[in-house]
C-alpha cells in the first residue's frame, strides 16, 4: 500500500470507525451500510483537508468508493 493509500485509508477509519483495514480498499456507497450522505460529505471533507484538495459539485456525486476517491487524488496530485 502507498503512502497515498495509507492517507486516504486513514480518513476512511476516521469516518468509519468499525472499517476493518482489509475491507477499506473495496468500501463504496454499496458497500457500507454507515456511508449517507451525512458521512459521504464528512469524508469528502476530512480527505480534502488530509491532501489539501478541493472538490467539485459534481465530484460528490461521483466519488462513491475507495477507489474512485483514490483515482481522484492521483489525478488532483499528479
Amino acid at each position: 500500500m502507498s503512502h497515498l493509500q495509507e492517507r486516504l485509508a486513514a480518513c476512511f477509519a476516521g469516518v468509519f470507525p468499525d472499517i476493518q483495514p482489509d475491507e477499506v480498499p473495496r468500501a463504496s456507497t454499496a458497500s457500507l451500510a454507515a456511508w449517507d450522505s451525512v458521512a459521504h460529505v464528512t469524508l469528502l471533507s476530512a480527505v480534502s483537508e488530509e491532501f489539501g484538495v478541493e472538490f467539485e459539485m459534481e465530484d460528490y456525486e461521483d466519488l462513491v468508493s475507495y477507489a474512485l476517491i483514490l483515482d481522484c487524488l492521483e489525478g488532483k496530485l499528479a
